[in-house]
């Protein structure tokens, strides 16, 4: 399978990068073709402007959506990778699906309403978390991590059959703790 994974992590050195290298590294050895698209690394232009809009409503895209538009085509697994800020992801990350999951590419309108274009066999959705889960659980915030890009975002455009897996507590837990992360998100690579 080829599987697109979009990372959003400033740090080269974060755990982020350490479950980004571990799943890269067994999706590989599972037979499965990847492709990394760092958005950190490659500068990625996250603000979608009013030229945005008109040229989406045009259908005269920018050469970097276009790029961006043809890796996610060519994908028939996405994984996403990373960490929660605010309940959310990182900015860079909402303003690359801002601008490329457009409509016409990943969503469109008709008479029955909205319906999704992507046609991907999977998703995978990885997140650290500084919390711990107990609170998150209690809190009943687990959710509010969960349904944006699952379901808001991948199940209203096409993407049915989505994994997700939190990691809590990464900026104070043991290393042990840490590398049965690592050892879980290694066996993560077998859902593709």
């Amino acid at each position: 399978m080829n599987v697109l994974i979009v990372f959003a992590h400033p740090n080269p050195r974060s755990f982020n990068r350490a479950i980004l290298d571990t799943l890269d590294e067994a999706l590989r050895a599972c037979g499965h073709a990847t492709r990394i698209h760092d958005l950190y690394q490659m500068r990625f232009r996250a603000v979608l402007d009013d030229d945005d809009l008109a040229r989406n409503w045009r259908g005269d895209l920018p050469d970097d959506i276009l790029h961006e538009q043809e890796a996610v085509r060519w994908a028939q697994g996405l994984v996403f990778i990373y960490p929660v800020w605010w309940f959310g992801p990182p900015a860079l990350l909402k303003g690359w699906i801002d601008r490329v999951f457009v409509r016409k590419f990943a969503f469109d309108f008709s008479a029955d309403g909205m319906r999704g274009l992507l046609q991907h066999e999977k998703a995978l959705i990885l997140n650290t978390l500084g919390g711990d889960a107990a609170t998150y659980s209690r809190e009943r915030w687990e959710e509010l991590l969960m349904r944006p890009l699952a379901e808001g975002v991948l199940g209203a455009c096409g993407v049915r059959d989505v994994r997700y897996q939190a990691f809590y507590e990464v900026t104070s837990c043991s290393p042990a703790t840490r590398q049965a992360m690592l050892d879980e998100v290694r066996a993560l690579a077998a859902l593709f």
